[in-house]
């Protein structure tokens, strides 16, 4: 498949159905913009549903639900799929319909699919070292720890990974034990350990699926996989 972008014209999609999904609210696979002026949050959040499973960019819909449709539409989509195509790394899997509304105006859909090749990052300037990967948390867009980053590359290999049951294995189950969470300072204080080593412990408890991730703005939580 080669990924990129598919324009499939005008949905059939009818104002009723645009409503019904507006109605919605801003949510984990949801997003609205009103205009395309501000293309670098609007490849963000590709990205963002991109990494995560995925999700709508409707545009030409305020934040209080209001559809107010875009009425140069092709101006729209060109800027905003040359910005996909020129700042996102690697390309993403999306389509785009347009779906008419009142006076004449458009909005535009862009549904943009779980990646199997994540992470995807935002690359303004070309240089690696700058690229930022997001993700989405309920109905917003945050960054991507470097942990999360780790554990979106981990998950793409075949490979088997395996871990062994050592002393700061005992002493994060038994944390985990009476609290909801643990973050990697935490960690990294209780078992007397370098925070490098406590990043790369609960990446890879991650990866064996013994923990699951919640990535936040300010510090990722790590909770056993079963809560």
């Amino acid at each position: 498949m080669i990924f990129g972008y598919h324009s499939i014209g005008h949905s059939q999609t009818d104002l009723k159905e645009l409503k019904n999904l507006v109605r919605q609210g801003e949510g984990l696979h949801l997003e609205f913009k009103l205009k395309s002026n501000h293309p670098e949050k609007i490849i963000r959040e590709v990205v963002a549903f991109a990494n995560s499973s995925g999700g709508k960019l409707l545009i030409g819909i305020s934040d209080d639900k209001h559809i107010k449709g875009l009425k140069y539409i092709d101006e729209d989509e060109y800027v905003i799929t040359k910005n996909i195509e020129k700042f996102i790394y690697p390309a993403v899997d999306y389509t785009i319909r347009k779906i008419k509304v009142e006076d004449e105006r458009e909005v535009l859909v862009y549904d943009i699919k779980p990646s199997p090749f994540k992470p995807h990052y935002v690359d303004l300037d070309g240089q690696p070292e700058h690229r930022k990967a997001y993700v989405r948390i309920d109905d917003k867009s945050i960054q991507a720890s470097k942990e999360v980053r780790e554990i979106m590359k981990g998950e793409r290999r075949s490979r088997d990974l395996k871990f062994t049951f050592g002393e700061k294995e005992k002493v994060l189950m038994e944390y985990l034990d009476s609290h909801k969470h643990i973050t990697i300072n935490t960690f990294s204080q209780i078992a007397d350990i370098p925070r490098k080593l406590a990043s790369r412990t609960l990446v890879l408890l991650v990866l064996t699926s013994v923990l699951k991730v919640l990535p936040h703005e300010s510090e990722d939580l790590y909770v056993l996989s079963a809560v």
